[in-house]
């Protein structure tokens, strides 16, 4: 997916389609997975791992590999929802079934970890092999190569030992997808989870236009978002060591406090290696934040429950990323970049009594 997402709106560019159409593109990567999630989730607590992964692998590769056959606009949306359905699919079967296999909360914070490499790796690999391809060989070899990604990760799930179906404790009722969120630990965490990715989505989408109103050259905003991809993928390799050390509580409220801090002096600093500085350290909060709060998810909803509740939060993040983008432009038209670094940074701040809200309590 992450390829893909890279090389077609690069070609949409290329053909003479409008920055909105690419738009548009782009925000069809994070539709699919609004309205597959819980569906999604719900298969998973059924059937398990292997099946629903199998359709993902081959909705994946049946997207990219149209793209490759046939490079005209509509078929590049078409691979866009089908790529990005597979991988919201994919990811909750993959975090349903690595929770089930750890043990305690420890193993969690683990396993979750060592787990959220995957993606920060796939994040550098994908684009840059896409971008290789297309330099030498052209788009359709690189949506090609793209096409036969997902049957390496059938080859590698298909020796998983698929774990026995849980079932509901006695006096437990199936409910909807909503009754979870009548649970207050659950409420919180989602509120933690949107917020913590909405600052995400806030220095992706706010550091290049103050770049621009500085001036600076583009490969330096490109070193800038780099820098904080390479220190959330760096944080994920040291998180199976901080797992074992740290609380997920703890993880989390430092992360938000840290981010609230930084978003405070993001547009007060001018060198590009301060701004450098500020990328770093938010890659390493927002970096470290996924694997506690996959693990805490796993602790406070019942087992059979899992995959629906993985469901409900990928719905979540990526109804945010469909309408963030939107407001955080007109929210910079109205008060400029600073004013949206730091209202999100207040806001970031004011929700950081939620993480010490989810300290465990006393038996």
């Amino acid at each position: 997916m992450a390829g893909t997402r890279m090389a077609a709106p690069l070609l949409a560019l290329r053909e003479g389609h409008t920055p909105l159409a690419v738009g548009m593109l782009l925000a069809l990567f994070a539709l699919t997975q609004v309205f597959l999630a819980l569906p999604a989730g719900r298969y998973a607590d059924r059937h398990g791992l292997k099946r629903p992964l199998k359709f993902a692998v081959v909705a994946a590769t049946l997207g990219a590999g149209a793209a490759a056959a046939l490079p005209i606009f509509p078929v590049l949306c078409l691979a866009a929802l089908l790529t990005g359905g597979a991988t919201g699919v994919a990811s909750i079967c993959l975090q349903r079934h690595a929770g089930r296999v750890a043990a305690g909360p420890v193993q969690l914070r683990q396993v979750f970890s060592w787990l959220s490499i995957g993606p920060a790796f796939s994040n550098f690999v994908g684009p840059f092999m896409a971008g290789l391809l297309i330099d030498n060989g052209g788009f359709r070899v690189a949506f090609f190569a793209l096409a036969l990604m997902p049957l390496i990760t059938w080859a590698c799930i298909r020796g998983a030992r698929e774990l026995p179906p849980v079932a509901m404790a006695a006096g437990d009722r199936k409910g909807s997808a909503w009754d979870l969120l009548r649970q207050p630990d659950f409420r919180r965490l989602m509120v933690i989870n949107w917020v913590l990715s909405s600052c995400w989505d806030v220095h992706l989408f706010i550091v290049p236009v103050l770049g621009h109103e500085r001036g600076l050259a583009a490969s330096v905003i490109g070193t800038l978002l780099g820098t904080f991809a390479l220190a959330a993928a760096l944080v994920r390799l040291a998180m199976p060591l901080i797992a074992a050390r740290l609380q997920e509580w703890q993880v989390i409220a430092g992360a938000m406090a840290t981010t609230a801090l930084v978003f405070g002096v993001y547009p007060l600093v001018a060198p590009p290696w301060a701004m450098g500085v500020c990328s770093a350290l938010l890659g390493v909060a927002l970096g470290s934040v996924q694997p506690m709060v996959m693990s805490t998810l796993h602790q406070i909803t019942p087992a059979h429950r899992h995959g629906e509740a993985l469901g409900l939060r990928l719905m979540s993040l990526n109804g945010s990323s469909v309408v963030m983008p939107m407001l955080f432009g007109a929210a910079g038209a109205a008060v400029g970049v600073a004013g949206v670094f730091w209202s999100t940074g207040a806001v970031m701040a004011a929700c950081t009594r939620l993480a010490f809200a989810m300290k465990p309590r006393p038996a």
